[in-house]
């Protein structure tokens, strides 16, 4: 059982980086975060040993948070503004970089199904059959909304600037080692 728990906790730092991209907050990623990880001790009967546990608790995680947004959906939550709680504050500039600020206005452009794909396969290095698995489609699936996530991600750079895109082209490489396809 403690190996188990072993595989669980070596997978957290890449959970909360993948629950990050998800929510785009990071107290939100942390619940969600909490969530799977409290899922996965429950159902952790449930997984096979020799199969791959990371695909797992993305797939857990992925349907959380599918399950979260439907939620919000349906109930959306309201905050009355008074002068004791002006309301959330205004998130700061969290981007020295002005290739990851157009990165991040990039991903935030394009689908969510595309942004997952590339997030899975380029920011987290899962192969396709992993993330094909986390996804709930076929591997080819994976694969062509790969190729059209990058697409998708050129053409968003374009827009924000032309010249972000050729900046990017020569650089994404080298940030974090994301390698887009350019």
């Amino acid at each position: 059982m403690q190996d188990r728990i072993d595989l669980i906790e070596a997978e957290i730092p890449r959970l909360r980086r993948y629950a990050r991209y998800l929510t785009g907050e990071a107290e939100r990623a942390d619940d969600l975060v909490q969530d799977c990880l409290a899922r996965a001790l429950e159902k952790l009967h449930l997984w096979q040993p020799g199969t791959n546990m990371r695909a797992w608790l993305f797939t857990m995680m992925h349907n959380l948070h599918v399950s979260n947004v439907r939620r919000a959906q349906r109930r959306p939550q309201s905050c009355e503004v008074t002068p004791e709680n002006p309301g959330p504050p205004t998130a700061g500039n969290q981007f020295d970089n002005v290739q990851l600020r157009e990165l991040a206005d990039a991903l935030e452009r394009i689908s969510d199904e595309h942004r997952e794909v590339l997030l899975l396969v380029v920011v987290e290095g899962m192969a396709y059959q992993d993330a094909a698995e986390v996804l709930d489609v076929a591997v080819g699936t994976v694969r062509s909304r790969l190729s059209r996530a990058r697409d998708a991600l050129r053409e968003a750079l374009e827009y924000i600037d032309p010249k972000a895109a050729e900046r990017a082209r020569k650089e994404l490489t080298h940030v974090g080692g994301l390698n887009l396809g350019y």
